[in-house]
Order: structure tokens, then C-alpha cells, then sequence
């Protein structure tokens, strides 16, 4: 697959926590890398695009500066005209997405599926806003769907900055409850058939690449398998406070993350480069970028390290057993600094019995007993701090000519040691499979497992869901002609009513080296379809405008 160029256009902050932030700004925004800007321009519209309902949706949320924009793309409307936070991925392209949302469409019928672009900031000027935007109209645009078209199954795919909203939205829905009525607050978990994160910075160590499913090598709802053995990435996400389950996703979610990509794949114990990134995803990382540290950008800098410090000491002081625990200052620094922390929170540290009288000393009494705990801790919490500064952690994730591991995904395959294709290609070929699925009604709405039972069905209208407005299209789309519709094979309403088999997790042999055979590949039966390893297109290398 040729990307080159592809550097220059997915750029990263390397000043992003400024050398006020320990020095280690260039690290922290190479261990925090995301896609890059991708400038495009938009015709007028001189038609509107209707969409009707699908018996599958794939929800995708692309990387940094990778995002339909309004103004620039026709953007989704409701039923009622309202403008959605999202745009069909006929009207925008994303070069790396594409490739993986798109592959289901040549195998089912032209109005059983369709794919959409979730609209955000997708930039760094703060990325938790950014993320936060993207995760509120991802479940806007999942519920509108859902409203009009209440038996349309979901995929969502994320990549990169796109990757983390993923995570967050695939999340919240696998841990919902359901309200007195029956129904959910974005939608129904067993409506979503299946999760991709790629480059997902919230990967637990040790996580292999199908969390919660009873198979290590696939997902519970696809039987072709991955790779051969057990093989998975070293060290952990870059946002370890976002790692966590997916509830009753558990076992439909593909997290893919390429041995060398810092943003999943961060060595522990590096424990100063987490404390830049936390204020890097604080502060405007795109000023710092174009503009150096000056007096703006310094106070940005300032203005979010002067919070973290005042709550450092808010939390120590709300804390009367600090002095005579082994919780050293950098702990705090580090708990304090995630954007998500609440100060004042009720977590004293509690206090041993035989410590109770101390707490009228004088915390000096301590003093030399916390420093000793302080450079012990420094020492042992950074012990990969270094040799990740050496080993150049920008070119390590975001190397000239896509040599970085952030673009392993479609490129990643190795046929010889049991991986015969790559991370791209498998999530196409999985989200192909539950299209087919989908389309013939087989996908159990609470377990969402395949079944081989025929099921016949009557065509009928879909309701209308969404329409794209007569804004502005991306050059060389193709807009469907104004008035015209579409009948849609009609929906099977839910019909399984037993409880979802309890599945278990098999924790990864991290030990086990990789088997050389190459797996026979088996498939989930549908009425009339085999399941086909579906190659992707590696994305067109393009020269952005600056």
C-alpha cells in the first residue's frame, strides 16, 4: 500500500505540552498522534439526497481534521428538515475510512445499507472537547435513526482522534439501562452488531483484539478468524482513563492496536510523559503547533497547570491521611490532571489506626520519609520514560512515508506467521458478514449471534429517517437525483425473547510465540451467501493544501 505523503499531511502537535510541561513535549504529541488535515472544497448542491431506512448502519467517525464539515458537505437532515451532525459517505470520503465503511455496499442490496460520517471538531484545540462534541452527535444521529427506523442495526468505526470517540459512545451504550419502558437512551445494545476501533487509546494492557469474546482469534458473531495464536500488542493505551468494558457489547467489539503505536501501545511506567499528555489534551495543541510558545499559547500552558496544581494541593488537603501514605506527589499530579477528575471528591486515602494520633504532627515530622517515597517512585515510574525519548517516538508512530505504526492497519497482514489479512481488511470483511446478516434478518436483536434459520420477508416502505440538505457536496460524489425513492426489504421486528448467554473472557497468552500455519478459514452460514475475506482499496496517496 503506498502512503506517502501521508506524514506531511497527518501532522501532530510536537509542541503540545510546550517545554514548560517537563520537557517532553515532542513526545507526549508523538505518543498522542492523530490523523492530519486534509483540506478539501465543496461544490454548491443542486440536488438533496434522500436516505430511507437500512436494515444496517455504519456509524464512522474518522480521524483529526478528518470530518464533514457544514457548509463544505451536504449534511444529513431529518424528517422534519433539521440539520444532523453527520453526512452520508456518498457526499463525503475519508482516504483511510472508506476503505472498511464502504466494503458491505457491492454484497447486500443498494437500500439495505448505508454508511455515515459523524461531523466534529476532530482538532486539538482541545481535544477533550472535541472528543466530547463528537460523542454527543454520534448518539444524536444514532437516536434520530433509531426513532424512525427502530429495528436498523449499527456498526460504528472509529480511527485515530475518531478511535477514542468510538470507544467512548461503543461504551455508554454497552452499559445502559433500560428505563421503566423498555427503551434506552441512545439505543438498544442489541442493536449494534459490531464495534471497530483502530488505534484505540484506551486499550488496556494485555487487551487482545476482541475484548469480552468467547474466542480470542474472532468476534462472537464472525467466525473467520484474525490471526493464528494469540499474538497481541505490548503496553497500554495513551488514555488509561477511558480504558474499561464495553458491557453487553462485550464480544462484538474489534479493538486494533499495532505494536508500536504509542497511542494504544504506550509503555508503562512512563509516568512523566502521561502527566504532558494530560495537560496536552488540555490545552489548544494546534495553536502551540503553528505558533511556538509564545505569550497565548504560554498562558494556555499556564492557565492548565495552575488548575491541576491547585487541585493537587485541594486533594492533598482534603486528604488527612496523605503524609503517612506511600501515595507520592506525582500520583496526585497524575489523578488530578485527567480532564475528567472532579475535585473534592470523597477519596482520603483512609488512615491506619496506630496513625491516628499523628494527625496532629507536624506533616515536617514526615518530610524526609515523603521525599525518599518521592524519588523512589520518580525512578520507578519512569523507567520507559527514556528509552521511549530515544527511540524517537514521533517517527515510531508517524514515519515519513506511512512508515509509522499508526498506519500499520492497512497494511498489517503476514500470511507467513498465520495473519492473511490485514487489520483494514478484516474489519471490511466482519462488517460485510453482518450486513449480509442484517439484510437477511438473522442477526438476534438481544445476542446478535448467527443463525442458519431462513427467515422469509415481505417488501415493504421504510419510513423516512434522514435527508441530506442542499448545502454543499464534495467534488466527484454522486448525488442521487432530487424526488426520487427507494423500497427497502422490510425489517423483521424482534422476535428471540431469551436472556443473552453469559460469555467469558479468555485473557491472552502474552507468552505464547506465533504460529506459522496459516488457519483454515470458516464462515457463519446465511440463506445464500458465504462470507468472503473482503480486500480493501489502500487509500489514494493525495498532496494537501497548506
Amino acid at each position: 500500500m503506498d502512503i506517502r505523503g501521508f506524514a506531511k499531511r497527518h501532522r501532530i502537535a510536537s509542541a503540545v505540552a510546550a517545554p514548560a510541561v517537563l520537557g517532553v513535549a515532542a513526545a507526549v504529541a508523538a505518543t498522542y498522534a492523530l490523523t492530519g488535515p486534509d483540506t478539501r472544497t465543496a461544490d454548491p448542491a443542486l440536488t438533496s439526497s434522500v436516505t430511507e431506512c437500512h436494515d444496517m448502519v455504519t456509524i464512522s467517525v474518522a480521524g483529526r481534521n478528518d470530518s464533514p464539515q457544514s457548509g463544505t458537505t451536504k449534511m444529513l437532515v431529518d424528517a422534519n428538515g433539521n440539520e444532523l451532525p453527520a453526512a452520508l459517505s456518498d457526499d463525503y470520503q475519508s482516504h483511510w475510512v472508506d476503505p472498511v465503511v464502504n466494503a458491505p455496499g457491492g454484497s447486500v442490496d443498494s437500500n439495505s445499507y448505508s454508511a455515515i460520517y459523524i461531523s466534529y471538531p476532530a482538532n486539538l484545540n482541545s481535544y477533550e472537547d472535541a472528543v466530547n462534541t463528537g460523542v454527543a452527535n454520534a448518539e444524536q444521529v444514532m437516536r434520530d435513526i433509531s426513532a424512525a427506523c427502530p429495528n436498523t442495526k449499527y456498526a460504528i468505526v472509529g480511527y485515530s482522534e475518531g478511535a477514542d470517540v468510538v470507544r467512548r459512545v461503543a461504551m455508554q451504550i454497552g452499559h445502559q439501562t433500560a428505563g421503566a419502558d423498555g427503551k434506552y437512551g441512545i439505543v438498544d445494545p442489541g442493536n449494534v452488531a459490531g464495534v471497530v476501533i483502530l488505534a484505540d487509546a484506551g486499550r488496556t494492557a494485555g487487551d487482545g483484539p476482541f475484548p469480552g469474546a468467547k474466542d480470542v482469534s474472532h468476534p462472537d458473531n464472525f467466525n473467520q478468524g484474525y490471526q493464528t495464536g494469540k499474538q497481541i500488542a505490548g503496553g497500554q493505551g495513551a488514555l488509561p482513563d477511558q480504558a474499561g468494558d464495553f458491557g453487553s457489547l462485550n464480544g462484538r467489539i474489534a479493538s486494533f492496536c499495532s505494536d508500536g503505536d504509542l497511542t494504544c501501545a504506550a509503555p508503562k511506567n512512563i509516568s512523566l510523559l502521561q502527566l504532558a499528555i494530560n495537560v496536552g489534551r488540555q490545552i489548544n495543541a494546534d495553536q502551540m503547533q503553528n505558533e511556538g510558545l509564545n505569550p497565548t499559547t504560554g498562558i494556555d500552558v499556564a492557565v492548565v497547570l495552575g488548575k491541576i496544581a491547585g487541585n493537587a494541593f485541594a486533594d492533598i488537603a482534603h486528604n488527612p491521611g496523605w503524609w503517612t501514605s506511600k501515595e507520592t506527589f506525582l500520583d496526585v499530579l497524575l489523578k488530578v490532571s485527567q480532564p475528567g477528575y472532579q475535585p473534592n471528591q470523597a477519596n482520603a486515602t483512609p488512615v491506619a489506626a496506630d496513625n491516628i494520633a499523628a494527625e496532629n504532627m507536624s506533616p515536617l515530622a514526615y518530610l524526609p520519609q515523603k521525599v525518599f517515597n518521592e524519588v523512589i517512585g520518580l525512578i520507578t515510574t519512569n523507567q520507559n520514560t527514556i528509552p521511549v525519548v530515544m527511540n524517537d517516538p514521533y517517527n515510531l508512530t508517524l514515519g515519513p512515508n506511512g512508515t509509522g505504526h499508526h498506519f500499520d492497519y492497512w497494511h498489517d497482514s503476514n500470511p507467513d506467521n498465520g495473519k492473511p489479512v490485514s487489520s483494514a481488511e478484516y474489519a471490511a470483511a466482519w462488517l460485510t458478514e453482518l450486513a449480509k446478516q442484517a439484510q437477511a434478518h438473522q442477526l438476534d436483536p438481544k445476542t446478535l449471534t448467527s443463525t442458519t434459520t431462513t427467515t422469509t420477508t415481505t417488501t415493504s416502505k421504510a419510513p423516512a429517517a434522514l435527508a441530506a440538505a442542499p448545502q454543499s457536496g464534495e467534488p466527484g460524489t454522486t448525488t442521487p437525483a432530487t424526488g426520487s425513492t427507494t423500497t427497502t426489504s422490510g425489517q423483521a421486528p424482534a422476535a428471540a425473547t431469551t436472556t443473552p448467554p453469559v460469555t467469558t473472557t479468555v485473557a491472552p497468552d502474552t507468552t505464547t510465540p506465533p504460529v506459522t500455519t496459516t488457519p483454515p478459514v470458516t464462515t457463519t452460514a446465511v440463506p445464500t451467501t458465504t462470507p468472503a475475506v473482503t480486500t480493501t482499496t489502500a487509500p489514494p496517496t493525495t498532496t494537501p493544501t497548506h
